[in-house]
């Protein structure tokens, strides 16, 4: 008895401290930050931080946002990973200027909490073909059964998602049907967000306290003097997302080509070889991470062997032309998916330079190798073929002549004087044919 009531006190502390313990979860919050396309490693490392966040007891997983879009199927996995975590969300697009585009709209509404900095934007959220858009809906053109398919499971899915997190349904679809797009304080007053805020220490403030709805159980967010911890990408991570970029894609393409183009050319150097396979190495794990047209891989591919083909076909720069158009359309098309995906290569900023580039580097090669084609051979005995001697003996109608600072056997078809010029006309073994030369004295 007496034992029990000394035990008391202790064990009503300990009691209290677990009560103080589980009513405020853990006291720092975890930051990502997402600057650039969506694609399967930024899926991947948002899927594996709220992982992480769920194990370390954070009081809440904030994404700090700035994309134009992304692909459809690594949306699909992000918006999944929000919607079942075991954490509270967070979106803050952000810096000011930043912008929460397409596929962004569809993360930002995923999140228990939805938040934008001054100057930034939200919307524009329609699926888009790197090969024109809504092609073939306008009127008179029929209709893109494909597009509209795409664009109908957009709105289902977005209207879904922001039914979820009570977010606006009606602007939801219309920033996939239209295209819209708003500013922050209008993005609150339509409750397409609920706040703005200058910083995150802005946000994190306002959000102290508020009740949200994780994995159907509420949770108070308890983020007062909260410990902020910066998520990081894994090594291969950040090589997937950087080289998942289109524009990185199309470069790696045409820089590995050209090393391996000057290995083959110039057998031995092993650098140009070993840095183009490198490249198209990284090329290729890329194309496991984006969608892809083969169509469009195929056209660049047919555009190398035009290019290749006019070094060794004189086609008067036609195969050249048709090449470099090959190139051009399939590198617009290459990224041209029935599925929603605004990572496309940029035309004028990167396919045109990079193809001209290209282009100009095969066209140089091949002027060169023509131009080398049509010399006459300047090295071995058959290089003297045509050159001039004078007669060191008479040729009656053998006798020697001094040419190239050599005396040399030679045969002649005629009778030649000492000391009059003559012309090789052809090398047998060890000794020379040669001929009066006419009109050199």
């Amino acid at each position: 008895m007496r034992s029990a009531l000394k035990r008391g006190p202790a064990l009503v502390v300990l009691a209290c401290a677990l009560l103080l313990a589980t009513s405020t979860h853990a006291a720092h919050v975890n930051i990502v930050t997402i600057d650039g396309g969506i694609n399967a490693a930024v899926a991947d490392f948002i899927d594996e931080s709220i992982t992480k966040s769920e194990e370390d007891g954070a009081a809440l997983l904030l994404i700090e946002m700035d994309t134009p879009g992304g692909v459809l199927q690594a949306t699909q996995d992000i918006i999944q990973s929000m919607l079942n975590a075991r954490v509270p969300t967070a979106v803050y697009v952000t810096p000011r200027g930043a912008w929460a585009g397409s596929a962004g709209v569809f993360i930002t509404m995923a999140a228990n909490v939805a938040a934008m900095s001054p100057g930034s934007s939200i919307g524009a959220a329609h699926p888009v073909f790197s090969g024109g858009g809504e092609e073939g809906n306008k009127e008179g053109e029929g209709r893109n059964y494909m597009m509209e398919k795409v664009e109908n499971m957009s709105i289902a899915y977005i209207e879904s998602v922001a039914r979820q997190r009570n977010r606006n349904v009606e602007w939801a679809a219309e920033a996939v049907r239209n295209s819209v797009a708003i500013g922050p304080e209008e993005a609150v007053e339509l409750n397409v967000v609920d706040l703005v805020a200058k910083n995150r220490a802005e946000l994190l403030a306002a959000i102290d306290g508020r009740v949200v709805d994780v994995d159907g159980e509420d949770w108070e967010l308890s983020l007062a003097a909260a410990e902020v911890r910066m998520m990081e990408m894994s090594t291969l991570q950040a090589i997937f997302n950087f080289i998942g970029d289109p524009n990185i894609v199309a470069i790696l393409i045409f820089a590995g080509l050209a090393g391996l183009y000057i290995e083959f050319q110039n057998p031995g150097l092993i650098l140009p070889g070993v840095t183009g396979l490198v490249c198209l190495i990284l090329a290729g794990f890329a194309m496991q991470v984006l969608p892809f047209n083969w169509v469009g891989v195929l056209l660049i591919f047919l555009g190398i062997g035009l290019l290749v083909a006019e070094i060794f076909v004189t086609s008067f720069g036609v195969l050249f032309t048709a090449g470099i158009v090959c190139f051009l359309v399939g590198g617009t098309m290459v990224f041209d998916v029935p599925e929603m995906s605004d990572l496309t290569i940029d035309f004028w900023e990167v396919l045109v330079p990079v193809v001209v580039g290209f282009g100009g580097f095969t066209g140089l090669v091949a002027y060169m190798v023509g131009r080398s084609l049509m010399r006459g051979q300047v090295a071995g005995v058959d290089e003297m073929i045509g050159l001039v001697g004078r007669t060191s003996t008479a040729l009656d109608p053998k006798g020697k002549i001094f040419i190239r600072g050599e005396y040399w056997n030679v045969e002649a078809d005629e009778p030649v004087d000492a000391g009059e010029p003559v012309e090789v006309v052809a090398v047998d073994g060890l000794r020379l044919r040669v001929r009066r030369a006419v009109g050199v004295e």
